[in-house]
């Protein structure tokens, strides 16, 4: 996913890790959990919140973009 791509995310949609699996083999899904926050300053940086099961809760920020996708692949 590149920063453009990021930037366009809006609340419930669903991201892939590209190298991290499930116990049955599925590729883990997070789901974006809030509005996508960006600076005026620093236009290429980004932080997104996301949400995985029930009690998992994370960042995404701008270093970890090319470890996700938006396609399950």
């Amino acid at each position: 996913m590149n920063l453009e791509e990021a930037k366009q995310l809006k609340y419930g949609d669903i991201i892939y890790h590209k190298t991290a699996i499930n116990a049955d083999g599925s590729k883990q899904r997070f789901k974006v959990n809030g509005k996508v926050k960006t600076w005026k300053k620093n236009p290429s940086r980004i932080h997104i919140p996301l949400k995985r099961g029930l009690y998992e809760y994370g960042y995404l920020d701008e270093y970890d973009l090319e470890e996700f996708s938006l396609t399950k692949e």
